[in-house]
């Protein structure tokens, strides 16, 4: 794979001043559409062995082009906060936004290679490790980015040769650590490991580009020209882009459905509720203090149609837990920060390490339900995000994330009533907006995204809970037994001091 970039080439002193006086004004000049237009954003990733020149080529970057819409990060070793976070968190956190460029060295491909040659992870993991790598790139390619990914090659004489030369001149000498000259011993296996990776994520979308890196000038004038040349095609491209979509929606030969089977009447009277919610809280309570917990964290979900009452089953459970615990997102319309972004973003940032609690009231889930039926994304976005929401859910679950997803049902009637008891109480009127009249006139519309949304994203190990919501009483509980019994599922753990809930389990058994 890499005999292509063994092949010699060089680029004399004057030819190289020359070219680069060149390609400095045309980048300028990219780089100023690319931040008036803000249709996309850049993203250049710089990989390959030790020793090859991916700090000098980026430093040329940043010198011919305008350092104000330019960034840079090199990634190393994971610090003491990244591994109580999913593996792609800190990458998550640091995407150019649209009109902008950002540079990664010792990307998200870096810690997979080094952790296989290391022997801390087997074959399966490492190949687990590209797919979900794979299965990022395609949600950036399909929100608009242009991914540039370039590997610089060195031979096994050219790094040897490269780490001498920079031993022997004073201004370089630091450079060269005991892990450069490790990384010789491993070079083999590297190359193996490298090729390897190459091969299964040289995607369409996001292609590899291999760099001859013996020759400084060569290198660093063939990076510039290439990611010159993409930038002004990408700019120039007036098509629409065309994205894999998920297949299309079947259509309903009847009223059945998810929603309508389920049985609004029921209900719970007031002694009974108070008595089995005070149980659920205890027992919530009871594992979230369990020293098992620390190695996960948990993620609620809550939706529903207005007035379904998500804001009264979250204030039940947080009842139960230490308010330096949790946090509880409301999910509002986006930012202009936020639009900037892929839709999944702004969640992404809001992951909750190990041993803690993100409560999301809306979520993620906006992109299948307000963002379909407004008209607010295309229908190729929405159709793509059930299996980017399900990656998203899946490989936060993978880094050990406890994820509980609840949907609150209510009937039409009774959004009704609640609607006219909000705006004659004083407290609550400020819950009533013109926005959740005008969604009620497109109760229809909602009903049928909730049912593909559950059909399509409540998976084996990820299940929605469908919670029927007529009786706030019923609902809050439902809710709270349900996280209690899927949190003991997940600890492993069975009740301890049952006799505290004799008499609940008692009242639990007459209903």
């Amino acid at each position: 794979m890499f005999e292509s970039a063994e092949l010699g080439h060089t680029i004399d002193k004057k030819t190289f001043r020359e070219e680069v006086q060149k390609l400095r004004e045309a980048l300028l000049e990219v780089q100023f559409e690319l931040r008036e237009k803000g249709k996309f954003q850049v993203l250049i990733l710089i990989s390959g062995v030790d020793g090859a020149g991916k700090g000098e080529t980026i430093n040329d970057l940043y010198g011919w082009m305008d350092p104000r819409y330019l960034f840079a990060r090199a990634y190393s070793a994971t610090g003491e906060e990244e591994p109580a976070y999913p593996f792609m968190w800190r990458f998550w956190h640091e995407l150019p936004p649209k009109g902008r460029i950002g540079i990664l060295t010792g990307s998200w491909y870096s810690a997979p290679i080094h952790r296989f040659i290391n022997g801390e992870i087997d074959h399966a993991f490492f190949d687990q490790r590209i797919e979900q790598i794979n299965r990022f790139e395609t949600m950036l390619a399909n929100e608009g980015a242009l991914i540039l990914k370039f590997w610089f090659h060195l031979t096994k004489e050219g790094q040897k040769k490269r780490f001498k030369a920079l031993e022997k001149d004073p201004r370089t000498a630091w450079r060269v650590t005991k892990e450069s000259w490790d990384s010789l011993k491993t070079y083999d296996k590297f190359q193996e490991v490298a090729s390897h990776l190459l091969r299964l994520t040289n995607t369409s979308w996001a292609p590899w580009i291999v760099v001859e890196s013996a020759d400084d000038r060569y290198r660093s004038l063939t990076v510039g020209k290439l990611v010159l040349d993409a930038l002004q095609k990408r700019l120039s491209d007036k098509k629409e882009r065309e994205y894999p979509v998920a297949p299309p929606i079947s259509p309903r030969t009847d009223s059945l459905d998810v929603l309508t089977a389920l049985d609004l009447s029921k209900s719970m009277e007031r002694k009974t509720y108070q008595l089995r919610l005070a149980g659920a809280q205890g027992r919530l309570s009871e594992l979230v203090r369990l020293p098992e917990f620390k190695k996960h964290s948990l993620i609620f979900v809550f939706e529903g149609p207005d007035a379904a009452g998500k804001g009264g089953s979250i204030r039940r459970m947080v009842a139960a837990l230490d308010a330096r615990q949790y946090q509880i997102m409301p999910i509002a319309a986006p930012t202009q920060e936020e639009l900037a972004q892929p839709y999944l973003w702004r969640f992404w940032r809001q992951v909750p390490k190990k041993g803690r609690i993100a409560i999301f009231d809306r979520s993620w889930y906006g992109r299948v339900l307000v963002e379909r039926v407004e008209g607010f994304c295309t229908e190729a976005d929405w159709l793509r995000a059930y299996a980017e929401i399900n990656d998203f859910e899946h490989e936060l679950m993978s880094d050990g994330a406890i994820i509980l997803k609840f949907w609150l049902q209510i009937s039409e009637d009774e959004q009704l009533r609640r609607f006219k008891e909000r705006e004659a109480t004083a407290f609550k009127r400020y819950k009533i907006t013109d926005e959740d009249w005008r969604n009620r006139e497109k109760w229809d519309d909602y009903h049928q995204a909730v049912c593909d949304m559950v059909e399509r994203t409540s998976t084996g190990l990820i299940p929605w809970t469908l919670v029927e919501a007529n009786d706030k009483q019923f609902a809050r509980v439902k809710v709270l037994e349900t996280v209690c019994h899927k949190l003991e599922e997940a600890l492993q753990f069975a009740r301890i001091k049952p006799g505290k809930t004799e008499k609940i389990e008692k009242i639990e058994a007459k209903n």
